[in-house]
């Protein structure tokens, strides 16, 4: 079927404001900002002076910081001391890798620290953007509220999930994902970037056109879940969308 020239001049002028919208993103927040703070700051400080500032937390022994991210009240970032740009790095598939994942979900308690009180888990979520869904080319997994309407969808949709990657019933936040459950033994042993590339066909060779989302249901299991790049869907895998940082959740 060939396409109208109507339609073909149509997509090309979109495809042209996605590509000049992400460089202008790129231009506007400098890509190395946070392993500048990371490598220049927060390391040294700590190696140094036993003081992570301005991080909350320097981990040398592990390889990870912990950063307040300058939106929203609760957010906090979970990045690796090594440089380690993100979804598309190699060293992520490496079995001696740490897993970042559930070293983010490790440190959630930051987030009822600095709201007074506790922020139920199946309210908190981390997410990693795709290569294109991030302004930063440090990885930065994102510790912070889900959205509420998301938080109804996956209690509302969990059971028809299994164990292997399915699409989810529904688009969440307009975009299309793939879900599993995971649960807590297989959370603690395989990091998400590992779940994702050996068991979804032809993911391994394309990681950074993928975004991943993490979060706890309130019987206790995890749902996994990721999407792909699509830019004739306008959908520039960024899960951080599945996210509130203003977390409307824990004000009710």
């Amino acid at each position: 079927m060939r396409l109208r020239r109507p339609v073909v001049v149509l997509i090309l002028v979109l495809l042209v404001a996605v590509v000049g919208w992400f460089s202008l993103r790129q231009y506007l927040h400098h890509p190395d900002a946070l392993w500048r703070i990371v490598s220049q700051q927060c390391v040294p400080h700590q190696r140094d002076n036993q003081i992570p500032e301005p991080c909350a937390k320097v981990d040398l022994r592990t390889g990870y910081v912990l950063l307040k991210d300058i939106h929203g009240p609760l957010q906090y970032l979970l990045m690796p001391t090594a440089k380690i740009k993100g979804m598309e790095s190699p060293e992520l598939l490496q079995p001696d890798t740490a897993n970042f994942f559930w070293l983010a979900w490790q440190q959630r308690k930051v987030m009822s620290v600095r709201h007074g009180s506790q922020v139920p888990d199946d309210m908190i979520s981390l997410t990693i953007n795709s290569a294109t869904g991030r302004t930063q080319n440090q990885l930065h997994i994102h510790i912070s509220c889900l959205r509420a309407d998301v938080r109804g969808q996956l209690h509302q949709y969990a059971n028809t999930l299994s164990n292997r990657w399915q699409e989810f019933p529904i688009p969440l936040a307009g975009n299309p994902y793939i879900a599993r459950k995971v649960s807590a033994a297989e959370f603690f042993q395989h990091s998400p970037f590992i779940m994702l590339a050996t068991q979804l066909p032809q993911a391994r060779e394309h990681m950074g056109r993928y975004s991943l989302a993490m979060a706890k249901l309130a019987e206790g299991e995890w749902i996994a879940l990721a999407t792909e790049r699509n830019l004739l869907r306008l959908n520039l895998a960024s899960a951080e969308q599945l996210q509130d940082h203003d977390c409307e959740l824990v004000k009710e």
